[in-house]
C-alpha cells in the first residue's frame, strides 16, 4: 500500500518543473486559515467543485503556465479588485479580458466611494424610488448606485484630455491603454477614496500587463466617447477598435503558450469571455494554423444554466465541438455566485 502510495506521489512530482520542487513544497506548508478553513469544510458538490478549481489553477501555475482571466458582469462594482489586485501583484494573472465596465468601474470605486450608495432593500424598489435615484444622479447596479458626477463625470474630465492628447500627436492606443495612461499620471490621486492597493487596475497599470475589452463601446468611457466623436472633437479612429484586440491577442497568444500553455479562467460569461477564448480556434481553423495549442486549463464561475441556450451556461465539454479546448484539458464548472467564489478560490491560490 505505502508502495503504491509513493508511486502516486512521484507520478504528480513528475510534473512539477525540478526549479519549482521546493516552492510546490513550501507553498503546501504555508497555507493560511482561509485555504485551511476551504479545504475542511468545502468537500461536495459546488463547495467541492470550488477546492477542485482553485488546485487545478494553483497547479497549472506551478507547472510553469500562464493564466487569462476573463470578468464579465458589474465585478468591479463588486470590489473584486481587493482580491484581483493582489493576484495580479504575485504574478497569478498573465493577462485579462473584461467589460468596458469593468475597466472603468474600479476606477470610479477608486475616486468616488465615500459617495456611492448602498441600497440593500433594493427589491422592494418601487419605480418611483428608481426615477429619484435618477433624478439624484445615482445609477444603480443591484444593492450599489453609483454617483454621476463624483464617478463617471469625474473620470471623463481627465480621459478627455488624454483622447485629444493622443489624437493631436497622431496617436492611436486601445481603451485600456488610455486609462493606464490617466491612472499612472497621477491626476486621479487627488480622489483617492480607497486604498489603490485594493484597485485591481492600478496594480496592472503598474505591472502593464496586457487587456482585452471587447464590445468596449458598450460602457460609459465608450458612450462617452461616441460623443465626442459625434460633435467631430475626435476622431473614432483615435481609440483601437476589436478586431484590433484581436490582433493583438492573437500575438499575444503566440508568445505565451509554449511549455504548459494557457489557462483561462472565467467568471461570468459574455463577450468578456467567448471573445478571448475564440483567438484558438480563430488561429486553428481560420488561419489554419495547426501547431496552435488549446487552452490547458478551463474553470468557469457561472450562476447560468445549460438549458438556455447561452455562452455564459455552456458546459466546458461544448468548448470542445468549437474547438478551444482539449479533450484532455482539466476543465471545472462552480455553479454559482462569482462575487462568494472568486474572492475565496484567489485567497487559496494566495495561500491566505
Amino acid at each position: 500500500m505505502l508502495k503504491l502510495l509513493f508511486i502516486r506521489f512521484a507520478s504528480i512530482l513528475r510534473y512539477i518543473p525540478k526549479k519549482n520542487y521546493f516552492c510546490f513544497k513550501l507553498y503546501k506548508m504555508n497555507k493560511g486559515p482561509i485555504s485551511k478553513f476551504i479545504e475542511h469544510h468545502y468537500r461536495h458538490f459546488n463547495a467541492a467543485a470550488l477546492v477542485d478549481a482553485a488546485k487545478g489553477y494553483e497547479n497549472h501555475l506551478l507547472e510553469g503556465g500562464k493564466m487569462l482571466v476573463s470578468l464579465a458582469g458589474a465585478m468591479s462594482t463588486a470590489e473584486l479588485g481587493i482580491s484581483l489586485a493582489e493576484m495580479i501583484r504575485q504574478d497569478k494573472i498573465a493577462i485579462i479580458s473584461c467589460t468596458g465596465a469593468n475597466l472603468e468601474e474600479d476606477v470610479m470605486n477608486l475616486v468616488a466611494h465615500s459617495h456611492y450608495k448602498r441600497v440593500p432593500n433594493y427589491r422592494d424598489l418601487t419605480p418611483q424610488d428608481e426615477w429619484d435615484l435618477l433624478e439624484n444622479h445615482y445609477n444603480r447596479v443591484t444593492d450599489t448606485c453609483i454617483p454621476e458626477e463624483e464617478a463617471f463625470r469625474r473620470l471623463q474630465k481627465h480621459i478627455v484630455k488624454f483622447w485629444k492628447q493622443a489624437e493631436a500627436k497622431g496617436k492611436r492606443y486601445f481603451p485600456h491603454e488610455f486609462l493606464y495612461q490617466v491612472v499612472l499620471s497621477g491626476e486621479l490621486e487627488q480622489y483617492y477614496e480607497i486604498d489603490p492597493k485594493d484597485s485591481w487596475i492600478v496594480a496592472a497599470a503598474q505591472k502593464n500587463i496586457p487587456i482585452v475589452v471587447p464590445g468596449w463601446e458598450d460602457s460609459t468611457t465608450g458612450n462617452i466617447f461616441a460623443s465626442y466623436v459625434i460633435k467631430n472633437e475626435l476622431k473614432a479612429s483615435t481609440v483601437k477598435n476589436g478586431i484590433e484586440y484581436m490582433v493583438a491577442l492573437t500575438e499575444w497568444y503566440r508568445a505565451n503558450s509554449g511549455g504548459k500553455g494557457v489557462g483561462f479562467f472565467q467568471v461570468g460569461g459574455g463577450i468578456a469571455g467567448d471573445f478571448p477564448i475564440c483567438v484558438v480556434p480563430m488561429m486553428y481553423q481560420d488561419l489554419e494554423w495547426h501547431d496552435v495549442p488549446f487552452w490547458s486549463y478551463f474553470c468557469q464561475v457561472s450562476d447560468s444554466t445549460t438549458s438556455y441556450g447561452s455562452y455564459s451556461g455552456a458546459v466546458p465539454n461544448e468548448k470542445i465541438t468549437w474547438g478551444k479546448l482539449d479533450i484532455h484539458t482539466p476543465k471545472f464548472i462552480v455553479e454559482s455566485d462569482a462575487t462568494i467564489v472568486v474572492p475565496l478560490i484567489f485567497a487559496y491560490i494566495l495561500g491566505q
